[in-house]
C-alpha cells in the first residue's frame, strides 16, 4: 500500500526544500493587507514569517520564480513573473518559473474576473524591484563602490565607470546577507526602461504542452489510484432513492458503487450533489458501468421547469409593467411621449454551458484524517475551505495541489467536482480520479443565465437619446442589471423581475456584460438608425464630453467616459468605418466597459442572399491601461475572447424541459468549427495613464453587438435573440 498523504506545505518545509535543491538567494514577502505588501526580511532556515512570494537565485545565475496563481490558459504563469523579472534585470532566458501548491503564504490564489493582473501588478514590480536592490548592494559591497555607480541588466550588475560585472548566481550568498528594502521604499523602473515588458514571449508551458507532458488535473497519476464517475439527478435539486448497485458492483474491473445520499453544504446547488458513484479501474470500467445503471431519482420541486414556461412568464411580467425599481431618473413616460422616434423591442438570450475542452475532473486521497488533492480548479482556497467543512479537519490537513487547466472561464471557481472526488476517497481509502463525460459537463453546469429584456427608447428632434426604459427579467442570478448608459441619459427607467427557478448558475466569461452589452449595444444600434445618424457619430455623443462618471452601478464601479470614446475612435478609424460596401457586407459597432477594461470593436461581415454569414474581419481597440505586460498573450486573449464571443451568440443554446437540460454533447451542442471562426482579427491597444488590467473577459461582449449591428448594415435584418442560427438571414 502507498505512504499515507503528506501534511500540507509549510513555510519551513518549502525554504528547505529550495535552499536544499541548489541554495542562493531566497526572498519572501508578508501580505498584510489585499494590494499592500511589505517585505519582511531576507529567509534564513529559521525564520518564523508567512511569505506569499518568492524569488530563487542559484549560485548559477538561474533565477526560479513561484507562480501562486491557477493558470487557465490566460497566460499569467508567464506574464506576473515577467514582470518580476524585469525590475529584477533578470535575463528572461535564465528565468524558471514553477507553480507551487496552495498554501496561505502565497496570498490570493485565486483565478477569475481578470483580476490577476490588476491586483498583483503593482506588487510584482515592487518584489523585482527588491531584489534588484539587495543585488546591487551585494555587488556594491563587493566592489567597495557607492550603489549608484551599479546597474542591474539581463541577469548582471554592472560598475558603469570601470565595466566590471557581476552575475546574479555569484552575488546570490553576499545578498542573502543584506537586510531587504521595505516594498514601499523601493524605487521601480521608469517604464521607459522596460524591455521585457510589451514584448512578445511564448507561454512558458508551451514546450511541455506540445510535447504531450503531463500538466493537467485529467494527467494525473498517483500509486494505486482507482477510477470514478458520479451520476446526479437530471433534474436540479433531484436525489437518489434507489439504484441497481449489486448489478453494478458484479461487472469487471468494477470496486465499488453506492449512493451518496446528502447535499453539502445543506440546500446549495453547487457544492457536492446527492448521487451514485461507480468506482474501478479504469474509466472504461466506470463509464460503461454507468450505461448499465438504473436509478430511480425523486426529481424534486423544479421538475415541470421549461424555458417556454419560463418566456411565458417573462412575457406576462412585461405586459404587467411590474417589477423592482433599480433606478429612475426624470419623467420617462412624458419623455417616451414626447419623443420625435419611439423604438419598442424585446431581446432574449439563452442559458449556456461553459464547455470547457478538458472536462471536470478531480484526484483526491483521503487517509487518516488527511486529503491530497490535484485539481484544475479556478479557487483552491474555497474547495480546500469546503473539504474541511465536510470533513471536519482543519486547512492543514489539506495539502491541495494546482494543476494546470484546460479552460475555466468561471466554470472552475465553484468547487463541486473537488468535493465529489473527496467524498468517494473518503469511502475508498486509495487515490480516486473523478471524471465527468461531456454529458456531466452539460446537464450539471453552472450556467450563463438567460435572460429577457423589454426595452423603449426615444431620441428627440436633435437625434439625440432623450427616454430610455428596460424591463429586465431574469433568473436571479445574483449579478444584478446593468444601468449603462443611465448616466447619458436625461429619463432612465430600469425595472428586474425576478423568475422563480432551481438552476444552478455561476460566472460565464465576463459576467453580465456578456449578455448585457448585445442588448444595450443593439437597441443603441437600433436609435441610432431610427434618429437617421451613423452610429459611431451617434455613440460618442451619447457618451458627452465628460471624462469620469461617477459609481453608478450595482459593481460600484466609476465609467470613464473619456477612455471609451477613445477605444470607440481607434476601432473605427482602423476598420475603415464609413467606407462604402455593397449589399450584403456591412460593418457595425459594439463597445462596453467590462472587468476595468474599456473596448470597442467594429465587425465587417458579408451575409449572402441565401442566408450564409461570413465574419470578415473584427477591428478592437483595447484601452486596459498604461502597460501591456506580454504582448503577444495580450493578443491571444482579445483574439480568444472575439471568437468565443462569436461561438457563443451565433450557435450556443440550452434547451430546457422537464426541469433538466437536454443536450447531451456537441452533436446537440454546435460549437464554432474552423471556417465559421472570424477570418481576420486586428487587435489595437490604447494606452492610457490608468493601471494595467486584465484582458482575459472585457474583449468579449463587444463582439456580439458588433456582428448584430453589422449584419443589419448589410442586410436590414435586426436580429434580437441569441443564437444568431435561429434566425433567417435570407435577403433580396
Amino acid at each position: 500500500m502507498s505512504a499515507a498523504p503528506s501534511a500540507a506545505l509549510t513555510r519551513r518545509r518549502f525554504l528547505q526544500g529550495a535552499l536544499a535543491a541548489g541554495g542562493g538567494l531566497v526572498l519572501a514577502y508578508y501580505m498584510r493587507t489585499p494590494g499592500r505588501a511589505q517585505v519582511a526580511h531576507a529567509a534564513s532556515l529559521e525564520d518564523t514569517f508567512a511569505p506569499n512570494d518568492f524569488i530563487r537565485v542559484a549560485p548559477d545565475g538561474t533565477v526560479t520564480i513561484y507562480s501562486a496563481r491557477p493558470e487557465v490558459g490566460q497566460g499569467i504563469k508567464t506574464s506576473l513573473p515577467m514582470i518580476v523579472a524585469e525590475e529584477m534585470g533578470a535575463d528572461w532566458h535564465h528565468v524558471r518559473v514553477e507553480s507551487v501548491p496552495l498554501a496561505d503564504i502565497y496570498g490570493p490564489q485565486f483565478a477569475g474576473g481578470s483580476m490577476s493582473t490588476p491586483m498583483d501588478y503593482t506588487r510584482m514590480r515592487q518584489l523585482g524591484a527588491a531584489a534588484r536592490t539587495m543585488l546591487i548592494e551585494a555587488a556594491a559591497k563587493t566592489w567597495g563602490v557607492p550603489e549608484s555607480e551599479c546597474y542591474a541588466d539581463n541577469g548582471y550588475v554592472r560598475h558603469r565607470d570601470t565595466g566590471r560585472t557581476l552575475g546574479f548566481g555569484a552575488l546570490a550568498a553576499v545578498a542573502a546577507t543584506l537586510p531587504p528594502p521595505a516594498l514601499d521604499q523601493v524605487v521601480l523602473k521608469d517604464p521607459s526602461q522596460f524591455r521585457l515588458l510589451g514584448s512578445r514571449q511564448g507561454g512558458v508551458d508551451n514546450p511541455a504542452i506540445v510535447t504531450g507532458r503531463p500538466l493537467f488535473g485529467i494527467d494525473q497519476k498517483q500509486p494505486g489510484m482507482l477510477y470514478a464517475v458520479y451520476q446526479k439527478c437530471p433534474v436540479w435539486a433531484g436525489r437518489p432513492v434507489s439504484a441497481n448497485l449489486d448489478e453494478i458492483k458484479a461487472l469487471p474491473g468494477i470496486r465499488d458503487a453506492f449512493i451518496q445520499p446528502r447535499t453539502f453544504p445543506e440546500g446549495e446547488l453547487t457544492g457536492l450533489l446527492p448521487g451514485v458513484a461507480i468506482v474501478g479501474d479504469s474509466t472504461w470500467a466506470v463509464f460503461s458501468a454507468r450505461q448499465r445503471l438504473r436509478v430511480q431519482w425523486n426529481e424534486g420541486p423544479y421538475a415541470a421547469s421549461s424555458w417556454t414556461d419560463f418566456t411565458q412568464q417573462a412575457q406576462a411580467a412585461a405586459r404587467r409593467g411590474a417589477g423592482r425599481l433599480v433606478r429612475e431618473t426624470g419623467d420617462v413616460d412624458g419623455a417616451l411621449a414626447a419623443g420625435a422616434q419611439v423604438v419598442e423591442a424585446a431581446y432574449t438570450y439563452p442559458f449556456i454551458s461553459h464547455t470547457n475542452l478538458e472536462p471536470q475532473n478531480c484526484t483526491a486521497w483521503v487517509k487518516e484524517g488527511k486529503v491530497r488533492v490535484w485539481a484544475p480548479t479556478q479557487n483552491p482556497g474555497l474547495a480546500r475551505q469546503r473539504i474541511t467543512e465536510m470533513l471536519g479537519i482543519r486547512d492543514e490537513d489539506v495539502d491541495f495541489h494546482l494543476t494546470r487547466i484546460g479552460g475555466g472561464f468561471g466554470r472552475r471557481l465553484d468547487p463541486d467536482p473537488v468535493l465529489e472526488a473527496v467524498a468517494i476517497a473518503q469511502r475508498t481509502g486509495t487515490p480516486v480520479m473523478l471524471v465527468w463525460d461531456r454529458t456531466d459537463d452539460l446537464q450539471h453546469d453552472h450556467y450563463r443565465p438567460g435572460g429577457f429584456h423589454y426595452l423603449r427608447g426615444a431620441v428627440d428632434a436633435a437625434g439625440r437619446v432623450s427616454a430610455w426604459r428596460m424591463h429586465h427579467v431574469n433568473f436571479g442570478s445574483g449579478l444584478g442589471p446593468d444601468d449603462f448608459p443611465a448616466p447619458f441619459i436625461p429619463h432612465f427607467q430600469l425595472l428586474d423581475t425576478r423568475l422563480d427557478n432551481g438552476i444552478p448558475m455561476g460566472p460565464w466569461r465576463a459576467p453580465g456584460a456578456n449578455a448585457y452589452a448585445f442588448v444595450i449595444g443593439s437597441f443603441l444600434d437600433e436609435l441610432a438608425h431610427a434618429a437617421g445618424q451613423d452610429p459611431v457619430a451617434f455613440n460618442l455623443a451619447l457618451l458627452g464630453d465628460r471624462k469620469l462618471i461617477p459609481a453608478t452601478t450595482p459593481k460600484g464601479q466609476p465609467y470613464n467616459a473619456e477612455r471609451m470614446r477613445g477605444a470607440i475612435r481607434v476601432a473605427a478609424e482602423k476598420s475603415g468605418w464609413g467606407q462604402p460596401l455593397p449589399r450584403g457586407r456591412g460593418r457595425g459597432l459594439g463597445y462596453y466597459f467590462s472587468h476595468l477594461g474599456y473596448v470597442a470593436e467594429v465587425a465587417e461581415v458579408t451575409v449572402t442572399p441565401d442566408g450564409r454569414l461570413t465574419v470578415d474581419r473584427v477591428t478592437a481597440a483595447a484601452d486596459v491601461g498604461s502597460q501591456i505586460v506580454n504582448l503577444s498573450g495580450a493578443e491571444n486573449q482579445v483574439q480568444g475572447s472575439i471568437n468565443d464571443g462569436l461561438n457563443a451568440c451565433w450557435g450556443q443554446e440550452l434547451t430546457i424541459e422537464r426541469g433538466r437540460v437536454t443536450q447531451t454533447n456537441f452533436h446537440q451542442y454546435p460549437m464554432l468549427r474552423m471556417p465559421q471562426s472570424v477570418r481576420r482579427i486586428d487587435v489595437h491597444f490604447v494606452k492610457t495613464e490608468y493601471p494595467p488590467t486584465g484582458l482575459g473577459e472585457p474583449a468579449l461582449p463587444p463582439l456580439a453587438p458588433a456582428v448584430g449591428n453589422a449584419i443589419f448594415a448589410a442586410t436590414g435584418i435586426r436580429i434580437r435573440d441569441f443564437p444568431f442560427a435561429r434566425a433567417s438571414l435570407k435577403w433580396s
